[in-house]
């Protein structure tokens, strides 16, 4: 770990300092930050190759709120991020939650220096094989820029890729279509990377979620006092993004409301913080991404047609993997490598009567639904299930409701309910995750975080 970087976050100057003088020993540089509030601008400047974030700023508080509302804007920032954290508070259901909300680790304190120790190693360790398996990704089928991204091998994409290469270099807005788990997001990113704004920041929001109350003051900023909670002045994302690139995920669902004040200010280039009178340029790029189709939403006067022309100077449209066939075979394989060494398993391929099922099942989840199949299969697969080495149909199970050739077994398991009643929501309300947060009654944060469970 000597080249490794790690940024330590905790309000306890003692706990930083014994950290710290641990973690220098055997790596390379370490950085400490009471305020998490500097979180932002500390990712936007330097690269971690992990970050130890303790779970509570306030000392009567032990629920971990924060720390889980911290790692959320990590991820935000740099969806890569290996995330440990740390609690004095800390249980198994605290730990398991938070695995599920993308740490890659839980330490109690007070630790066990082998024990932190291991930890660290295991979160620096996974940051490598990241780097390492993007840069094994098939050449072949992969453009310059696009990091490995995994959504964009394959031949079918190619034309995607070339309108990014044009693309990129320019400073016009783009506007990325395709249904849940097609890599909206990561196509984004490989403009940002191909871009002229690449070592600048590329800032993440899902806005979306947003509830009303935060909306201004997450894109836009607030000064202190402004409300409440609001203790210190806070850039908003698109201030963090100055000189870079904002992706404003799943835009098909603003309301009228939040849809005026975006259009504010992309049309001024400037944002106001929320308690301030005082206006601040913003020089950014700005690409939106959504599954809903904005046209017709425009057409039912649910959607801004000045807003949609102020973003889609460039549309780009994914295909689906089911209109993609030819590509199922190459990514599966690029899942397969990547979770067999993860997992440490001695599967190599996947057998042709294998192969030949999963070009005839339609994929709902698409991509996203890909990786999820390979991963289970690499883990669960036994050796008398396998031809040598390769994955059979016998290790996979697909989903009933996308024609599979193997159908799912009908059980009363809570999650096979659970799953059960995400699809069809799903399908009533023609995938629009506001609603179908709505009438499940879970926030959309929760919402995503089961159809990346599920693989939906």
């Amino acid at each position: 770990m000597q080249d490794a970087k790690l940024l330590l976050v905790d309000d306890d100057p003692d706990v930083l300092l014994a950290a710290r003088l641990l973690l220098k020993r055997h790596v390379g540089a370490v950085d400490i930050e009471k305020n998490p509030e500097k979180l932002p601008f500390l990712l936007n400047n330097n690269r971690y190759d992990a970050i130890v974030l303790d779970m509570n700023f306030q000392r009567d508080v032990s629920s971990g709120r924060e720390g889980f509302a911290w790692l959320d804007r990590i991820l935000d920032i740099d969806p890569k991020a290996r995330v440990v954290l740390f609690t004095a508070y800390g249980d198994v259901e605290m730990a398991v939650r938070a695995i599920k909300a993308g740490a890659v680790d839980f330490v109690l304190k007070p630790w066990q220096n082998d024990k932190f120790l291991d930890t660290i190693r295991g979160a620096v360790n996974g940051k490598k094989e990241e780097v390492e398996e993007r840069d094994d990704a098939p050449k072949s089928n992969r453009k310059k820029g696009s990091s490995g991204s995994t959504s964009i091998i394959g031949n079918a994409m190619r034309p995607i890729l070339e309108t990014v290469e044009q693309v990129a270099p320019t400073d016009a807005n783009v506007l990325i279509l395709g249904e849940n788990g097609t890599g909206k997001d990561l196509v984004a990113r490989a403009i940002h990377e191909n871009s002229h704004r690449k070592d600048k920041p590329f800032i993440s929001v899902d806005v979306g979620a947003l509830t009303e109350s935060l909306f201004e003051s997450e894109l836009f900023g607030h000064v202190k006092g402004a409300f409440t909670d609001a203790r210190d002045d806070r850039a908003g994302r698109f201030e963090e993004a100055n000189g870079g690139t904002i992706f404003l995920d799943e835009i098909g669902n603003l309301t009228p409301s939040q849809q005026a004040r975006l259009l504010t200010v992309l049309q001024q280039r400037q944002v106001t913080r929320v308690g301030s009178n005082k206006a601040r340029a913003i020089d950014v790029r700005l690409i939106c991404a959504t599954n809903a189709d904005l046209n017709e939403r425009v057409a039912e006067r649910g959607f801004r047609q000045d807003l949609l022309y102020r973003i889609n100077t460039i549309e780009l449209n994914l295909p689906p993997l089911r209109e993609r066939p030819s590509d199922i075979g190459p990514l599966a394989e690029f899942f397969l490598k990547k979770y067999a060494k993860q997992y440490n398993r001695s599967v190599s391929g996947l057998s042709p009567a294998l192969l030949a099922e999963m070009k005839q099942y339609r994929w709902p989840g698409n991509v996203r639904e890909l990786q999820h199949a390979v991963e289970r299969a690499v883990i669960l697969a036994r050796p008398e299930l396998t031809s040598g080495t390769l994955l059979e149909p016998g290790n996979f199970v697909f989903r009933k409701d996308g024609n599979a050739a193997s159908p799912v077994n009908e059980t009363l398991q809570l999650e096979d309910m659970e799953r059960q009643l995400i699809q069809q929501a799903m399908q009533k309300h023609r995938g629009s995750i506001t609603d179908v947060a709505r009438e499940l009654g879970v926030s959309r944060q929760a919402l995503y975080r089961r159809l990346e469970k599920f693989g939906l």
